[in-house]
């Protein structure tokens, strides 16, 4: 009787043990967190910053500082950001959606997507080589004069290449929003309209927009520039496709997870995913996939920190073709910075150990320090679960 009462004392106190080894789990969590981001808001003077990590599609949501320093609003998972150049991960999906229901291929040249492009260097750019910045050399931006589809169409007419197609990666927003821009016509519908209507609803987002609407602006929070001014993202030629996406920490770890592990999403989607990290060229120690950029892990900190550098950013670099693609590898670091004016995202996941984080802040703080502080929160996923 004895040891039957003492086995049904310590059956009771296992749910009692389980939830106070999740809490301490929790705070551990917390803590680490709470190192990496709290002397980083410091340094930039950030005034909020919304964490997310996932592990094992359990989500964690860490929370710090002010979506608004005029109001005082405290940033929480509903806080809308801007996440910048994240926004290419989004019109890559479209682009591998549209090849894979075969309204494109990317080894199309890109005057055959843009007849008015016939008789210029388009003619020898695939949609590929768009779609991965290896287009030969087109720009980090529009030149300023450059603000509606006229005028973008003229000045790719009368662009000229620096590089062969294919042999250099210099980072360009015309480039790769020309990608989206072609695939969204392929598919017949803007792309404002593929992402609202499909592709966001595809991945379960609920609170993630091109145009935020105004039942949601008092969630939408400020960024703050250099001179310290509150600002939001101003319209520019093919922002939607480049970095015009704003999103929560809520969705965009959904998002993440989506890309972890794709099988519950719809068949078409799923492979498109797989298309986005699949790897097409390789730089300097990184796989340059669609939208999203791949790495070892775990990862070189000096080759990971290079691929998120401003060299990397600004500047041409020759590249090795993948010939075949590379298939999407489990054993890998997947990741994508992105800025705006008063914002600085960062998403990261590593498929095989199903773990991902983003980092969402009101201000664009350096990306090496985003890449350093989500790897050490990463690696203390990794080495606690």
């Amino acid at each position: 009787m004895k040891n039957i009462l003492s086995m049904s004392l310590f059956l009771a106190a296992l749910p009692l043990a389980g939830a106070a080894y999740a809490e301490d789990s929790g705070a551990a969590l917390a803590k680490v967190v709470e190192q990496a981001v709290v002397p980083l808001m410091k340094e930039h003077n950030i005034p909020g910053m919304a964490v997310a990590v996932t592990i094992d599609g359990e989500r964690h949501f860490f929370n710090f500082g002010l979506a608004s320093k005029e109001s005082g609003q405290k940033v929480s998972e509903k806080t809308i950001f801007e996440i910048g150049s994240i926004s290419k991960t989004f019109s890559a999906t479209v682009a591998a959606y549209a090849q894979v229901q075969g309204k494109l291929s990317f080894d199309d040249k890109a005057s055959q997507s843009m007849p008015s492009l016939k008789g210029s260097s388009f003619d020898r750019i695939s949609l590929l080589e768009l779609g991965t910045y290896t287009a030969g050399g087109l720009p980090l931006q529009f030149p300023d004069e450059v603000g509606n589809e006229k005028e973008m169409i003229n000045y790719f007419s009368n662009w000229r290449l620096d590089f062969d197609p294919g042999t250099h990666r210099r980072y360009s927003n015309p480039s790769i929003g020309l990608f989206g821009h072609l695939a969204a016509q392929s598919l017949g519908k803007p792309m404002k309209e593929l992402l609202q209507k499909e592709i966001f609803p595809a991945f379960g987002l609920s609170h993630t927009y091109v145009t935020v609407p105004k039942s949601e602006m008092s969630h939408y929070a400020y960024g703050y520039n250099k001179k310290n001014k509150p600002v939001r993202v101003t319209p520019g030629m093919l922002d939607i496709e480049a970095y015009g996406v704003k999103t929560t920490s809520a969705d965009l770890i959904r998002f993440v997870e989506a890309n972890i592990d794709s099988s519950e999403l719809p068949d078409p989607i799923k492979r498109a995913v797989d298309l986005t990290q699949t790897g097409y060229y390789r730089v300097n120690g990184m796989t340059q996939g669609l939208g999203w950029e791949i790495y070892p892990y775990p990862a070189d900190m000096d080759v990971l920190l290079a691929g998120n550098s401003q060299d990397m950013a600004l500047k041409p670099h020759r590249v090795e073709k993948l010939e075949p693609p590379l298939p999407p590898q489990s054993d890998v670091l997947i990741n994508k910075t992105g800025s705006t004016g008063g914002f600085g995202a960062y998403a990261a996941f590593v498929p095989a150990k199903r773990i991902g984080i983003v980092m969402l802040a009101n201000t664009p703080y350096p990306n090496t320090e985003r890449v350093r502080a989500a790897y050490s929160i990463l690696r203390s996923l990794d080495e606690s679960h």
